[in-house]
């Protein structure tokens, strides 16, 4: 046989892709019958015999002798002559069987058959990766920054496979060099074409569980759970955690003495406000629990409209309605995140207010929006903040935001 590269390469493929040795003959033999029909029209009489650890081949074709001057089809039989010249005692019906050398393939179809034998490799080898990171989406994964892209840092893990964290995974203070060492969670795993895309992110709020669980161990055994999770990330996150223990604070026990416990998750998401607080199946407990640090002084739950988000007003002391709703907004948004509702906050005591809605004559719906988007939906709650407040919390122009406020007035002077 002759010892051609492709016939060297069995060995080497085998160790180098760690493939199975059924697998690499099952490639193998496709790879050759694959050149056969192409050189012969057909592959069904040929016999392949491979022993990829030895790089031994043995290609047979097997051919119906005939009489001579009846051949049909060269491929599947052979003239009384020809088949008597391979062995004199042949007679008309038997099979005969000959070897098919590499070098009768020509030389264009051997190189081929080498390009061909890597390609069914690789995809070999991206299939297993593919299957190997899908039943790891969700879990906590780390890797090395290999290049630094404006849109994706490229990382490779310890096995060398490359991992993708898109600029939209990233968390906003994230800034990382080559060389170090990233954690996030498995997103996504998809084939593109024959190569597997592994995405990983920072910003899910699965990254955070994943966290809490590595970094607290009576989350990873199970003794607190964790029901639910709010989060804007790089910003501020609101998590609910549970008990069956009676003699566990599972609040105390995720954060630890002095906050030591929760300061390491802090630190790993570019210190990111986290606020730990109790869940509860009840609903109005769990609102005010999920507006800390602002105090609630009553709230009512209008009935549920099928389609739409459920509403809970929530009435405040004055000094608590910007502890409520947070910078931005931030804390009010987590808050209905958390629970599931549209919250309104009210100003307790507060008797002459007005709906901000009330006023979509003058006010366009999606100025009103802004305002609401920041949990601000009375003619009070934006007239008692300053204008550098309302500039640095909305998205809106300092003339519009005046222009409201002197719409607004206007209400109550008359």
């Amino acid at each position: 046989m002759e010892n051609i590269a492709l016939i060297e390469s069995f060995s080497e493929f085998k160790d180098e892709k760690s493939i199975d040795r059924v697998t690499l003959m099952a490639i193998l033999e496709e790879v050759f019958r694959s050149a056969l029909k192409r050189k012969f029209g057909s592959d069904e009489n040929f016999d392949i015999i491979i022993n990829p650890d030895k790089g031994d081949l043995e290609i047979w074709r097997n051919r119906i002798v005939v009489e001579n001057g009846e051949v049909e089809d060269d491929n599947e039989e052979i003239s009384l002559d020809e088949a008597q010249k391979i062995e004199p005692d042949f007679e008309v019906g038997e099979e005969v069987s000959e070897e098919v050398k590499l070098i009768d393939l020509g030389r264009r179809s051997i190189l081929a058959l080498r390009q061909n034998l890597i390609s069914k490799i690789h995809e070999h080898d991206n299939t297993n990766i593919f299957k190997h990171y899908k039943e790891l989406e969700g879990e906590l994964y780390s890797a090395e920054v290999h290049h630094v892209r404006h849109n994706a840092i490229i990382l490779l893990d310890d096995n060398g496979n490359e991992l993708v964290l898109p600029k939209s995974e990233q968390i906003r203070s994230d800034f990382f060099r080559k060389g170090e060492s990233v954690r996030g969670i498995i997103k996504n795993v998809e084939l593109r074409g024959n190569k597997p895309s592994i995405i990983l992110s920072r910003t899910a709020p699965e990254f955070l569980v994943k966290l809490f669980e590595q970094e607290i161990p009576e989350v990873f055994d199970g003794l607190i759970t964790i029901e639910r999770v709010a989060r804007i990330p790089g910003e501020k996150a609101k998590i609910a955690v549970d008990s069956y223990d009676d003699r566990i604070d599972p609040v105390g026990a995720c954060v630890g003495m002095k906050g030591s416990r929760i300061h390491g998750i802090v630190r790993e998401l570019g210190n990111e406000n986290i606020d730990v607080v109790n869940f509860t199946k009840i609903d109005e407990q769990f609102i005010k629990r999920a507006l800390s640090p602002a105090k609630v002084v009553s709230l009512k739950i209008h009935e549920a409209v099928e389609g739409e988000k459920p509403r809970v007003d929530v009435f405040l002391k004055p000094e608590e309605v910007s502890k409520a709703i947070g910078k931005g907004g931030v804390n009010i948004r987590l808050a209905s995140q958390l629970t599931g509702y549209e919250i309104d906050v009210q100003r307790e005591g507060v008797e002459d207010d007005v709906e901000l809605t009330e006023f979509s004559d003058e006010i366009e719906a999606w100025v009103i929006n802004e305002f609401k988007n920041i949990g601000l939906d009375t003619a009070r709650s934006v007239l008692d903040l300053d204008l550098s407040e309302l500039v640095k919390r909305t998205d809106l122009e300092e003339e519009t935001i005046l222009e409201v406020q002197r719409i607004l007035k206007e209400e109550f002077e008359s």
